[in-house]
């Protein structure tokens, strides 16, 4: 057994709400996997005589105002909910951990400048700023990808412009630059490799608010379109039946929701944990 495996199991047996973190995450990344084949019925397909029907053993989330199965609508949203917020935070830490470090590495002008841009996107309401996003580009997946992306790429730019800043003149880095490396492969060799696992924690936060995100946006109209089903729309239209007492069309997705998001933020403190030996819990 690894020493990195060792201090892993010994962080999980000290922290088992990681481990159910993970083994939700987990459940959620096969439910997005194989949910459209193990579902029992259509998720798009109306049954209008059928409409409304609380839990029961043959609809065991109920049915919504067409009839619809939500528990089957439930695990098909999975699929592009994970979807769209995977996407989002891949493009978001990739375009963050280059600019980021780059600029932390550069120093100067360049710093200042892009700092002082972040500083601007993170005072703005982020939310507000992609709704304005997708509303100008159109609501398609796509765009509502995009939109999540720009909202959380401030947040990687900064995270590693710091920490490049921090080591940018450390021995071993002077080392490589005395070796003959260029600078560009200081920071992509050498740099950027150091600093991944430190923004690995930020990643899984990030998809939690991803995932609120692009439900936020369906919620309000501006997110994917009916009849697709996603746990945004879902709460939004079952909104409208909650003073009629049919709870269920809310509570499932909105419970969807909340194990999600919670599920990516248990795990981001955990491997904060497991990374960085100085926050063991």
């Amino acid at each position: 057994m690894t020493a990195a495996l060792r201090h892993s199991m010994w962080i999980l047996r000290g922290n088992p709400l990681t481990g159910i973190a993970a083994t939700g995450v987990l459940l959620l990344v096969l439910v997005a996997i194989f949910g459209p084949w193990i579902v029992p019925y259509d998720p798009i397909a109306s049954n209008v005589p059928e409409a409304l029907l609380p839990p029961s053993a043959a609809h065991i989330a109920g049915t919504d105002q067409l009839g619809r199965d939500v528990f089957s609508r439930l695990i098909v949203a999975t699929r592009l909910d994970l979807a769209i917020a995977v996407s989002a935070v891949s493009m978001s830490f990739v375009l963050g951990a280059i600019i980021g470090s780059f600029c932390g590495y550069a120093g100067g002008r360049l710093d200042r400048t892009v700092g002082r841009f972040v500083d601007v996107m993170m005072a703005f309401p982020l939310f507000v700023l992609a709704m304005a996003m997708v509303a100008a580009l159109g609501n398609r997946v796509e765009n509502i990808v995009i939109a999540t992306a720009v909202i959380n790429l401030p947040f990687y730019i900064r995270f590693a412009r710091a920490e490049v800043n921090v080591r940018r003149n450390l021995g071993w880095v002077e080392a490589a630059r005395a070796c003959g490396e260029s600078h560009i492969s200081v920071v992509l060799r050498f740099l950027l490799p150091n600093i991944l696992p430190a923004m690995a924690v930020q990643i899984s936060l990030n998809l939690g608010w991803a995932i609120l995100n692009a439900a936020g946006l369906s919620f309000i109209g501006l997110g994917v379109k009916p009849p697709t089903p996603e746990w945004g729309i879902m709460v939004a239209e079952g909104a409208r039946f909650i003073s009629t007492g049919k709870w269920w069309l809310v509570a499932f997705p909105g419970l969807a929701l909340m194990l999600a998001v919670l599920c990516f933020n248990l795990l981001g403190d955990g491997m904060r944990d497991i990374l960085d030996p100085r926050m063991r819990t």
